[in-house]
């Protein structure tokens, strides 16, 4: 009894808290038409402080976006262009020498913002990747002899071009399981398709104004955590990313040539934080199996390492999440 009240006084918490969540998807719904899948994957992101992967063609408001979210939120925000001719330097700064002062002084990069869109990240060298991805994981970067911490909120959104391969560095497997989510981004519908070109051709562009400060999100934060993971509910999450490294065990044996390495603890880690931000953004107190099934693509995708025999039967990394999901029992 007291553990139903107790789950109804976070419900009643959580109400209040997630208001800006619809302040958020409004604000930015002005601006971009459709693609609620991609706005609610950024904001997952922005409650579970992990960063997002996106991918998509050219031209389907990806910077748009994550623009337009920077600018909702009253932060600082950095675009880097990745080309192949980028240094390190050019994203976490370097040692300037100052006639004045007579000393070398930092001079901070573009990755001193609370958002940053990496644009184009498989453009650039191995080496700036790794820079990037450094101070990803750390939430530090450091200069010459000292270290600098980076501000909070800190949330790095990279995009990538899935059609060319010409002047592009993949980004290896294990650089890419340190994004928490990997969206696939996908053509509007078709009424969209004519609100977008309606739009355009009218020449309207809405000024977005903030609608939410840094304080409020590190404090939202605080709040998703607190979000009632059941038993069950682990057990779920800790089967599902089990069943993709032995799938046998789970009447899956058909998978086992496909599969080359399955989910890391960090798949289970963040399936449970983006299942948790996806109940706090439909305003509920408690994780329920659909809030995980609607995240387990977009955490699991990039986490599932596929055999050349996979490849030659074209079975993909979504095929074999969306198998699990179906095999998986449900609590």
């Amino acid at each position: 009894m007291a553990e139903s009240l107790d789950i109804r006084a976070l419900n009643e918490r959580i109400e209040q808290q997630s208001g800006f969540v619809t302040n958020l998807i409004s604000g930015i719904d002005q601006v971009i038409v459709g693609q609620r899948h991609l706005v609610e994957s950024l904001l997952i992101g922005l409650l579970s402080d992990g960063h997002v992967l996106l991918e998509g063609v050219p031209g389907l408001a990806k910077t748009l976006s994550i623009k337009t979210l920077a600018q909702l939120v009253d932060a600082k925000f950095s675009r880097i262009q990745f080309t192949p001719d980028l240094l390190p330097a050019d994203v976490v700064g370097t040692m300037i020498y100052s006639q004045k002062e007579e000393r070398f002084m930092v001079e901070q990069g573009p990755v001193f913002a609370n958002f940053v869109l990496a644009d184009e990240i498989n453009r650039a060298p191995a080496k700036v990747q790794s820079a990037l991805l450094e101070a990803m994981q750390e939430r530090e970067v450091t200069i010459g002899k000292q270290t600098f911490a980076l501000p909070k909120p800190f949330l790095v959104l990279a995009t990538q071009n899935p059609i060319e391969q010409e002047g592009t560095y993949p980004l290896p497997e294990a650089q890419v399981d340190r994004f928490m989510l990997k969206v696939v981004i996908d053509y509007p519908k078709l009424e969209e398709e004519k609100r977008i070109l309606r739009q355009n051709i009218s020449g309207e562009r809405t000024e977005v104004k903030p609608v939410l400060s840094t304080k409020e999100i590190i404090e939202a934060r605080q709040v998703v955590r607190q979000v009632y993971l059941d038993e069950k509910i682990e057990q779920y999450i800790a089967d599902i990313v089990f069943a993709s490294r032995y799938p046998a065990n789970y009447n899956l044996a058909e998978l086992k040539d496909y599969i080359e390495f399955g989910g890391s603890p960090r798949a289970t880690i963040n399936l449970a934080l983006a299942a948790r931000a996806y109940a706090f953004i439909k305003r509920r107190g408690y994780v329920i199996p659909e809030d995980v099934r609607a995240v387990a693509h977009d955490v699991l995708r990039h986490r599932i390492g596929l055999t050349y025999e996979a490849e030659a039967n074209n079975v993909s990394s979504e095929e074999i999440v969306s198998k699990i999901l179906n095999k998986v029992e449900v609590p």
